[in-house]
């Protein structure tokens, strides 16, 4: 049976920089259009773990990534045909600024045919703000930049200026004013993540009142999104019980990787190590990345976990421990005001977090399970007393190169993995 395009009215939300105000707007708009009664799923471009958050928070619906180089083309025509044949609006928080990088947000505009929203903050100009648009919509043939957002505004006159700057072929989408209130937090890694603000439905929802003031009514048009033959499910994991460390200390997971996990059969059971939880009865375990250096001293404290893994570990059964779980898995880890702290002990070394940006950038690792593709992006140095197993590589040639490291079936990395990349590798490693 043939399965027909679907369509969905969409947008991709880009910028001339970093910095200009994507992830504001783009959770103005979800709020905006959810408290409207619309159906509105949210993705996130590239390998961020925060941004989806906050994003899935506004709009009430998980938050997928799109990436043509970790999850590849189809992978990213499978998710957004899904998400149109159940939503009324669909959102695209691009990466970075509209045309950077070597998979840009530009070059996934123009793959899927998104038409693009321009966020531009506009705080310290006026009509300039019509002449940095018009070179966003005119810098590439075949990208459509359907609208132009302004953010940090002073108030209704500045906004009519900048409205009024844009050609005829421009639609003016709106505009979020300068106000230290409506300002996300952030901290070393970027957002701090939703979960830990008791205040975000507020703050979201005052994003969504802001937004409201200068917002053009209406949708974008739709756009045809094609149907894509998926692969068959692998069934590796079929009964097998998978404990999943997932609170404030290790919160760093995607939700199309417990997707994978379901799909090859496994049953997911999520514990609290800051709570002081226990590894409970699994056959295999995953230690996800997060903020461990923001829960030192309960993670410390918390000796029942440290002696089940153990005995997990050393009975052969699997765990992968990624980034912050890698940290939480060797003996120790200080924090940056000097504080030392035991952890896990289960590889030999000490790690320490630092001012300064210790791994960035995609990652690509050949193991003895196949080929996983996925990213780093970390503050720490790690001194880890054993040989890598194997070297992850980076697709865009930059210096980042994180090594996996292998105790019987302890797999344990800085790497985070991107397990649609390849569900069999991913499947495999929970196996003993």
């Amino acid at each position: 049976m043939t399965i027909k395009a679907r369509h969905c009215p969409a947008l991709l939300i880009s910028a001339p920089a970093s910095g200009q105000g994507k992830t504001s707007v783009t959770a103005a708009l979800a709020r905006w259009h959810v408290r409207a009664g619309r159906r509105v799923r949210v993705f996130k471009t590239g390998p961020d773990f925060l941004d989806p958050m906050l994003l899935e928070r506004a709009s009430g619906a998980p938050v997928y990534q799109l990436d043509l180089w970790m999850g590849g083309e189809d992978d990213v025509r499978a998710r957004l045909h899904h998400a149109a044949g159940e939503a009324d609006l669909i959102l695209v928080e691009g990466v970075m600024g509209l045309f950077d990088g070597g998979q840009s947000s530009a070059d996934l505009a123009q793959r899927l045919g998104l038409p693009v929203l321009a966020v531009i903050d506009g705080s310290a100009m006026a009509q300039t703000f019509g002449a940095v648009a018009t070179g966003l919509a005119r810098y590439r043939d075949g990208l459509q930049v359907y609208g132009v957002a302004a953010n940090r505004i002073g108030g209704a006159y500045h906004a009519q200026l900048l409205a009024e700057s844009l050609p005829a072929d421009l639609h003016w989408l709106g505009a979020l004013p300068r106000d230290t209130a409506l300002a996300l937090p952030e901290r070393h890694l970027g957002l701090v993540p939703a979960d830990e603000l008791g205040d975000i439905d507020a703050r979201l929802d005052a994003l969504a009142d802001a937004w409201a003031t200068h917002a053009a009514p209406g949708l974008p048009p739709p756009v045809a999104f094609a149907a894509v033959a998926e692969a068959p499910a692998v069934s590796l994991l079929a009964g097998r019980r998978i404990a999943i460390a997932r609170d404030a200390a290790f919160c760093f997971i995607y939700p199309a990787n417990l997707d994978v996990l379901r799909a090859a059969g496994a049953q997911l059971q999520f514990f609290s190590p800051v709570a002081g939880d226990a590894l409970p009865a699994c056959d295999a375990a995953w230690l996800p990345g997060g903020y461990p250096e923001l829960h030192l001293a309960a993670l410390s404290r918390n000796d029942d976990l440290r002696q089940s893994l153990h005995a997990h570990v050393d009975a052969g059964r699997p765990l992968l421990a990624e980034c912050g779980g890698m940290l939480y898995a060797l003996d120790r880890l200080a924090a940056r005001d000097g504080g030392d702290f035991t952890m896990a002990g289960l590889l030999p070394g000490h790690a320490t977090m630092q001012e300064r940006l210790g791994g960035l950038g995609l990652q690509a690792v050949s193991l003895p399970e196949g080929r996983l593709r996925g990213h780093t992006f970390h503050y720490a140095h790690a001194q880890i007393d054993a040989e890598p197993l194997a070297m992850a590589l980076n697709p865009d040639h930059g210096p980042s190169r994180e090594g996996v490291y292998r105790r019987q079936r302890l797999t344990a990395s800085f790497m985070h993995a991107y397990f649609p990349s390849s569900p069999e590798a991913a499947a495999r490693l929970f196996l003993p």
